[in-house]
């Protein structure tokens, strides 16, 4: 909310009129720029928005991606644009490709797992930059892919490996989850850039890809794009690992857009969903998406109940 001032004049006199404005953040958020693939971090009381940034012309129908930006808020509504954090061109193993990507804290370095078109191995790779800010400036922190295609044999294809998300559980132990068609899972060294064991593959109904894993209470949640055109999916679990039920869309098609990307955060005391669409009148679409944020919300029993997207947004956090 904020107060508004208007003075008014009339014949001899003037009037001073105080009105309290209600003020949400408009679907989209970002409208200067096409965003996409949105994976939001908390951290000391502020939100972090890391997304791809699709720069492809009108005529140009496919993904034109060289960079991923980085915008903050104290409130989920007034999102502050930052320098470019990373670009294709930081991992020199690289050839193409700001795809999706998350960005997450530990032991006071900000490690961010991206999906990129490897310069030599056929096929989509998972790389990983570390900052000593979630602001960056970030860096390429192996100096070669962490995910390779030849890693991943559940599928023939060639672009399983992209999309990463990171989780740490409770006990201090860090997984990382990706995949297109498969669904896959490793544990993560503390290093946070080394694998801890064995890939393995995770069966859910319709996967396609953008995996997420939040936890609320007792449980944890792996939500994911299902489907072409992408609905977003998910299912519960007592455990990171799994066993994990499937639960059910939690959200439909969003609008022109053939992707659907979300991410899940608590903040200040409420549950955000935060995706893409292709909503900037007139030439967004399924190549110029953009980021939107609508309320989450769960059921007594610990399901979440069906997103609904609006174009008005989400109330000011505080």
């Amino acid at each position: 909310m904020k107060t508004q001032l208007r003075w008014f004049r009339v014949p001899g006199l003037m009037f001073l009129l105080c009105s309290i404005l209600s003020v949400r953040a408009q679907n989209p958020v970002i409208t200067h720029k096409y965003t996409a693939d949105p994976a939001a971090m908390v951290y000391n009381d502020s939100v972090y928005l890391y997304t791809g940034h699709d720069e492809a012309a009108k005529d140009f129908h496919y993904y034109d991606m060289k960079e991923w930006l980085v915008f903050s808020s104290a409130d989920m509504v007034n999102w502050k644009e930052h320098k470019v954090p990373l670009r294709v061109r930081d991992f020199s193993w690289a050839q193409s490709d700001a795809w999706a990507s998350q960005v997450i804290a530990r032991n006071g370095k900000f490690y961010w797992y991206a999906t990129l078109m490897h310069g030599s191995i056929d096929g989509k790779a998972i790389g990983v930059a570390v900052a000593d800010n979630p602001l960056g400036p970030f860096r390429d922190a192996l100096g070669k892919a962490l995910i390779t295609n030849d890693m991943t044999k559940a599928t023939a294809i060639s672009w399983d490996d992209l999309d990463p998300t990171v989780f740490i559980d409770d006990d201090g132990q860090a997984y990382l989850y990706w995949g297109n068609t498969v669904c896959y899972y490793a544990r993560l060294k503390d290093n946070m850039i080394e694998l801890d064991g064995p890939i393995h593959t995770v069966d859910l109904p319709d996967f396609t890809e953008a995996p997420w894993i939040h936890k609320q209470g007792d449980w944890y949640y792996l939500s994911y794009a299902s489907q072409f055109p992408e609905k977003i999916s998910y299912a519960m679990s007592r455990s990171v690992t799994g066993p994990w039920e499937y639960r059910g869309i939690l959200n439909e098609i969003a609008g022109n857009s053939n992707t659907n990307h979300q991410s899940i955060i608590h903040y200040k005391g409420k549950d955000y969903f935060i995706y893409h669409n292709g909503g900037i009148p007139t030439d967004g679409g399924s190549y110029r998406r953009s980021v939107c944020i609508d309320y989450l919300y769960y059921n007594e029993d610990g399901t979440i109940k069906r997103i609904v997207m609006t174009s008005e947004g989400v109330d000011p956090a505080d």
